[in-house]
């Protein structure tokens, strides 16, 4: 099935995880470019990319282990929203953060799911 990955909530709450990153980001100052901003954008990203890659693997051992690296991209997210939230608290971070949990949530099902 060709638009297989395209149909996963995991997939498509990624994406939307990716554009609420990006929008947070551009409030982070400038000085922030090379750290967190570039940090956050490549953590989010990942996400719904190992999605859709494992999904495309010939395997469920494949599928399951790009699913984990999307579920390491999310914790290294998590983290830095946490960061954010400490450094900038003025910039509202419930939509990602929420997003975050329930893509996590999502994913760790997937994965239950391919070992049973």
């Amino acid at each position: 099935m060709e638009e297989g990955y395209k149909s996963l909530i995991a997939w498509q709450k990624g994406i939307e995880l990716v554009k609420e990153t990006y929008r947070i980001v551009r409030q982070l100052p400038r000085t922030e470019q090379f750290g967190l901003t570039s940090q956050m954008c490549r953590a989010a990203v990942s996400v719904p990319s190992n999605i859709a890659e494992g999904s495309r693997r010939g395997s469920r051992k494949d599928y399951a282990q790009f699913l984990r690296i999307a579920h390491g991209s999310l914790a290294e997210l998590e983290t830095q929203l946490i960061i954010v939230n400490e450094l900038y608290p003025t910039i509202d971070l419930r939509k990602a953060q929420a997003l975050s949990d329930e893509v996590s949530r999502i994913v760790s099902t997937i994965i239950k799911k391919l070992y049973v």
